[in-house]
């Protein structure tokens, strides 16, 4: 009988200047640096950054799932 497989769920916060979505892309292209077997991501929160009247930053909060090896 094969084991089965067991997966991490690791919440990392990234931030861009241009949009929520560029935010996720930075999460992810630096999750991707570190954690090896990344099956998905969800996005759990989006929030943005506001000063003297204007978005200066936009952030999303990931959780980043990945399989854990043998």
């Amino acid at each position: 009988m094969p084991d089965g497989r067991v997966a991490r769920v690791t919440e990392i916060v990234a931030g861009s200047p241009k949009s929520f979505d560029d935010a996720i892309t930075v999460g992810f292209r630096r999750a991707a640096k570190t954690l090896r077997g990344i099956t998905g991501i969800k996005v759990k929160d989006m929030r943005a950054k506001v000063e003297d009247g204007k978005i200066v930053e936009y952030r999303v909060t990931l959780d980043v799932l990945f399989i854990l090896e043998n």
